[in-house]
C-alpha cells in the first residue's frame, strides 16, 4: 500500500504501468485490503498531479466520514 491514513484508509497511487496484468494485481489486492476491513481510496499519479484538489477533497470526506479509524 502507498498510503495508509490512519488505521483503515488506504491509498493507493497508480503510475502509467498501472494496466493489463498490473491492473488485475492491483484489483484482487484493493480486494483483499477491503476483506481484511480497510478502506481504499485508488488515484492514479497524474491525478494527484493535475487534479490535486479533487483527490485532497476525497481523501477529506473519506476521513469526515471516519473511514480512517478501525471498527
Amino acid at each position: 500500500m502507498d498510503f495508509l491514513i490512519g488505521e483503515r484508509l488506504v491509498v493507493q497511487v497508480d503510475g502509467a504501468h498501472h494496466v493489463g496484468a498490473q491492473r488485475s494485481s492491483d484489483n484482487a489486492h484493493d480486494a483483499i485490503l477491503r476483506l481484511h476491513g480497510y478502506h481504499v481510496i485508488r488515484v492514479t499519479s497524474q491525478q494527484i498531479y493535475e487534479h490535486w484538489e479533487e483527490v485532497q477533497d476525497l481523501i477529506l470526506r473519506a476521513i469526515a466520514q471516519g473511514l480512517h479509524k478501525a471498527a
